[in-house]
């Protein structure tokens, strides 16, 4: 008997895309699975639809955005039509749509089973702390998850936050599979003296990562702090490779492959995420790097960002700031123990294996082998 077939559709490099991956992962022995995504992409038994370099996923004409011409608007969008065209003609039992912005072509393919539609972040307010964005756009992705996420069959999310956003705006409730971690077989290291603070991550200013240095250089020299980031802001980026040149207690390190970030992370002690909640995401952000963390076996530090917070204090693996300034993070700092942050390792370990990926990946399987049964 023919296998169902799968089509797997994301606008972003695959290669890069930790929670993509995890779906092909997933997918890859048990249907015929067809990925079309940016880049290169080569696994085993995969039929690869590559959409070329630099396409654009949401650069929108701002003429058809003035004239309110959202579905000329989206068609001229560099991914979708550059895909349309690919995909035309193929037939597919079901579609793993990634993001709001993938999600009416696969609609529009007509799988024989439907579509389930995952989405990464709340895309109506993604960039509302921008006035002219929240006027203009915003009410374009508004119509896209009104005219079109909604008819998806089946969706999930990456919180609960974002989830009940959805769900209240929009009228379609998503489950959760939130940005865990592969489960890795590591044991927590022992503490160091000074205590070795982690960040890991995108090269961002609104990543606080400034008020992150700032607050280890005003410590009381127990800490030091080693940062992992890609050059997404090249201009932020040598301005903390300045300030961590001229620190004793702050090192810039080269981005690392995500195959081996989780051993290199078990050699420190504690990761630091502290985001500021400059719009609707970020308040409510349960990113990748607080489930690396947690795979990693390191205690965590968190702002008072809710969902993480949550995490945080419900499995004992860290501290929440109550800011989300240099002073409220060197404040939590002056109140860590060695022998705390050990507990916190200790703790991480026993919660790796409830909040890793395959625990979570379970509700994305539910939900396709849900849709390859409709009739």
């Amino acid at each position: 008997m023919a296998r169902r077939r799968l089509l797997i559709l994301s606008f972003s490099p695959i290669a890069s895309d930790a929670r993509v991956l995890k779906q092909v992962e997933l997918f890859r022995h048990e249907y015929d699975v067809t990925t079309c995504a940016i880049g290169e992409f080569s696994a085993d038994g995969i039929d690869h639809i590559r959409i070329p370099d630099g396409l654009p996923a949401r650069e929108l004409d701002g003429r058809l955005i003035t004239l309110r011409q959202y579905r000329a608007a989206y068609r001229r969008i560099g991914a979708v039509a550059w895909s349309r065209q690919a995909l035309r003609g193929r037939e597919f039992d079901a579609v793993l749509a990634n993001d709001v912005e993938a999600v009416p072509v696969a609609l529009e393919l007509r799988p024989r089973f439907g579509v389930h539609a995952d989405l990464h972040e709340y895309t109506p307010r993604l960039h509302e702390e921008n006035p002219a964005w929240k006027r203009r756009i915003q009410p374009f992705w508004e119509w896209i998850c009104r005219r079109y996420v909604s008819r998806a069959q089946s969706w999930t999310t990456v919180g609960e936050g974002l989830a009940r956003a959805y769900e209240r705006e929009f009228g379609f409730a998503p489950e959760l599979v939130v940005n865990a971690a592969p489960f890795t077989d590591l044991k927590p290291s022992a503490v160091e003296d000074p205590i070795r603070l982690v960040h890991s991550g995108a090269c961002l200013r609104s990543r606080n990562l400034i008020a992150l240095i700032d607050a280890v250089e005003a410590s009381d020299g127990r800490f030091t702090l080693d940062l992992f980031l890609t050059p997404n802001d090249p201009g932020h980026l040598a301005e903390i490779a300045e300030r961590a040149g001229a620190s004793s207690t702050v090192r810039l390190n080269d981005p690392v492959p995500y195959s081996r970030l989780l051993a290199i992370l078990n050699t420190f002690d504690v990761g630091v995420h502290v985001l500021p909640p400059l719009n609707f995401n970020n308040e409510w952000a349960l990113p990748n790097k607080l489930f690396d963390y947690i795979q990693a076996r390191l205690g965590v530090i968190v702002g008072p960002s809710r969902e993480m917070a949550s995490y945080v204090v419900e499995y004992g693996i860290g501290r929440v700031a109550d800011g989300f300034d240099a002073t409220a993070i060197a404040e939590v700092l002056a109140g860590v123990r060695t022998d705390e942050v050990a507990a916190w390792k200790s703790s991480a370990g026993l919660a790796a294996d409830e909040l890793s990926a395959e625990r979570q990946n379970i509700v994305w399987a539910t939900a396709v082998e849900r849709l390859m049964q409709r009739s």
